[in-house]
C-alpha cells in the first residue's frame, strides 16, 4: 500500500468519525448544569455559583427557594432535570431538592427547585447541583 492510498484511508477513517461523533444538540447531553450553595443565613445569606453551563443566574427566592436562570432558553418547558443537596462537611444532615409544584415554576427561561430538610423544612444548602436535559 503506498503513502496516498494510506492518507486516502485514514480520510476516510476521520470523515467516519466526525460523522457519527455527539454533537451539543444530541439529546443525551445536559443543556445545562449547575453546582451552587449558599453562605450566610438570614438577611446575610448568598448564592454561590462554583460552576456551570448555560445558567444566567441563580437566585434565593427565600429560605430553600431558588430560582435557575438559563443563559439560553429551552425550546420549550417539557425538558427533564435532576437536582441533588448536600451540607458540604456535615455528614447527619440530609437534604432533598424537588421542583415547585406551580406551573409558572418552570418555563423555558427558568426552573424553580426547593430544598428541604427530611422532615420537610425549607432549607438552605452549602451544595445543590442541576442538571437539565432537553
Amino acid at each position: 500500500m503506498n503513502l496516498a492510498q494510506h492518507i486516502t484511508d485514514l480520510a476516510l477513517r476521520l470523515a467516519q468519525e466526525l460523522k457519527t461523533r455527539v454533537s451539543t444538540e444530541h439529546p443525551g447531553l445536559a443543556k445545562a448544569w449547575v453546582c451552587f450553595g449558599v453562605q450566610g443565613t438570614g438577611a446575610k445569606a448568598v448564592v454561590v455559583l462554583r460552576g456551570g453551563f448555560n445558567i444566567q443566574s441563580v437566585t434565593r427566592l427565600d429560605r430553600g427557594r431558588f430560582r435557575v436562570t438559563f443563559q439560553t432558553p429551552m425550546a420549550d418547558a417539557h425538558y427533564c432535570w435532576q437536582a441533588f443537596a448536600r451540607n458540604a462537611g456535615k455528614q447527619s444532615s440530609l437534604k432533598f431538592a424537588s421542583a415547585r409544584v406551580t406551573a409558572e415554576a418552570k418555563t423555558p427561561e427558568f426552573v424553580e427547585v426547593i430544598c428541604t430538610t427530611a422532615a420537610g423544612t425549607l432549607s438552605d444548602t452549602t451544595e445543590l447541583n442541576l442538571t437539565v436535559w432537553r
